[in-house]
């Protein structure tokens, strides 16, 4: 995770961004399923893909928002353990929602609704920061130097090793 120089690996980036989008897409249905769906006759991928059902004139428009930024949160979580350094966590995340975008143009046209870039721009930025937050905390974790409790456990350890 930590150690040696970082490669530059494109596999594993296309992979990172796969997994990462995949997990964001997951979470979001499970999201919407639970707070759309039992407010809706039929949950379709409109809900996912579509600026017009991102509205707070409704309840259902505050459900859709809610899923959106709890989606958020779990991606920071998803980028703990998926990217693990904090430095990557916003190319990541705006990489997650730049791909949404374009997946919502193709789908519903241009996301004319401020709401949508507003609900959008603030779940970049909780996933952003809070997965850097996460990782930070993760990376300046102490590292144990040895598995022993003293150095006199080690050194009979050692002394043990020596003289097979």
């Amino acid at each position: 995770m930590f150690y040696g120089a970082v490669v530059w690996d494109p596999w594993l980036i296309v992979a990172q961004i796969v997994c990462l989008q995949c997990l964001y897409y997951l979470t979001l249905g499970a999201f919407l399923s639970f707070l759309v769906g039992t407010r809706v006759s039929r949950l379709s991928l409109v809900y996912f893909f579509d600026f017009a059902t991102v509205t707070t004139s409704t309840v259902t428009g505050w459900c859709v928002i809610a899923s959106f930024l709890l989606s958020s949160i779990a991606g920071a979580g998803y980028m703990l353990y998926l990217i693990e350094r904090a430095k990557k966590c916003l190319d990541f995340a705006a990489t997650l929602y730049i791909i949404h975008l374009f997946i919502c143009l193709i789908n519903g046209g241009w996301p004319s609704s401020i709401t949508w870039w507003f609900v959008n721009v603030i779940g970049v930025a909780v996933m952003a920061l809070l997965g850097e937050y996460l990782c930070i905390r993760r990376e300046l974790k102490e590292i144990p130097i040895t598995r022993y409790r003293s150095s006199k456990e080690y050194f009979l350890y050692m002394s043990k090793c020596l003289k097979r």
